[in-house]
């Protein structure tokens, strides 16, 4: 794969997602801000990002039904002194929607609950949240890092402790597969 890659930055997100993305189940993340965030608001620091499973703010309500058995055993098996970078995201387009039933057009393409959506789309002082459409590649080895303090916290974007070679990377969807859903969900928005 020929691509500039900025291979020291994740990006923080719901081990669950991670495990959606990985398995091309869904492809895109939305995103509202953490409260470490700039002004409380996410930005798009970087669009070119490992995918860092984090179990912060997870819970069992906060995903559909068919997907808390997954949640269940991903926190299990998950170990509490390491992570696995598995997942190279490019995400391009970055979408902002301001509007509740922009949102409400993407169900059946995410793992979500309607209710967490619904709660971190009126969250803050202004409604609305990003919507990142990626393309996600796997590493032919997923790398383990320690957990370090660094990583901790409610911010989306984490500066990894070295980098990661993204030499050998396979899309986890095909460039077909890839295209038609993106190009629905577009339609979609």
């Amino acid at each position: 794969m020929a691509m500039q890659i900025n291979t020291d930055v994740a990006f923080k997100e719901w081990a669950i997602v991670v495990d959606a993305l990985g398995r091309g189940e869904q492809i895109f993340i939305l995103r509202k801000g953490g409260i470490r965030e700039t002004r409380g608001q996410f930005q798009v620091d970087h669009r070119q990002f490992w995918l860092f499973p984090t179990r912060f703010h997870e819970a069992e309500d906060s995903v559909i039904a068919s997907k808390r058995a997954a949640l269940q055993e991903l926190a299990a098996n998950a170990p509490s002194s390491e992570v696995k970078i598995e997942f190279l995201a490019v995400a391009d387009p970055v979408l902002q929607l301001t509007g509740l039933e922009q949102v409400q057009r993407l169900q059946g393409r995410h793992i979500w609950s309607e209710q967490i959506l619904r709660e971190r789309f009126d969250f803050g002082r202004e409604s609305g949240m990003h919507a990142l459409i990626t393309r996600v590649y796997r590493l032919a080895e997923p790398r383990q890092f320690p957990l370090v303090e660094a990583y901790g916290g409610c911010k989306s974007w984490v500066q990894l402790a070295q980098t990661i070679e993204a030499d050998g990377l396979e899309p986890v969807l095909s460039d077909t597969e890839f295209e038609r859903e993106r190009n629905e969900i577009l339609a979609l928005l």
